[in-house]
């Protein structure tokens, strides 16, 4: 049974943190797509384009999925632990961006989104406790937040 208490205006605020994460990141990243270019990158990596919408859907997922959570289920059990776990990963989200693109550190931010897959993982499992739906709804971030981890070890080593 869902939890009909978590009201639609839930969603939209869960949607505004989600690309308010996606804008800062992109503030971080503005002036780097010339870096970007000009770095040894492994064959497997993607024209700079492709991570705008690639992330514009990513977010929108995200906020929805966290919504379905908290939608999980009639009891509250597990609903704090898992949201908790929602915000850590959406933290180190954000905190890769600058890491990568402003500072060019590839070695800390492989690092950062290292702890960012762990954190993601940890919350698929938590939000699969909750609501399948809403686990199921991370698994293309998974899988994208793992191909750009192997994309940032890539550059590491190359650069």
């Amino acid at each position: 049974m869902t939890d009909r208490r978590t009201p639609w205006p839930t969603l939209l605020l869960l949607l505004a943190v989600c690309y308010a994460v996606a804008a800062l990141g992109s503030l971080a990243a503005a002036d780097s797509g010339d870096t970007y270019q000009a770095l040894d990158r492994p064959p497997w990596a993607p024209p700079g384009w492709l991570f705008g919408p690639v992330w514009t859907v990513l977010y929108g997922t995200i906020a929805v999925a966290a919504w379905l959570a908290l939608r999980g289920s009639d009891e509250r059990v597990g609903r704090r632990p898992a949201m908790i776990l929602w915000s850590v990963q959406l933290a180190l989200n954000l905190a890769w961006t600058p890491l990568f693109f402003a500072a060019d550190a590839y070695g800390w931010a492989f690092a950062e989104i290292c702890f960012l897959w762990l954190a993601l993982v940890a919350t698929v499992v938590a939000f699969a406790r909750r609501r399948r739906a809403a686990a199921v709804l991370l698994l293309p971030y998974a899988a994208w937040v793992t191909y750009a981890a192997s994309l940032n070890l890539g550059i590491w080593v190359l650069n």
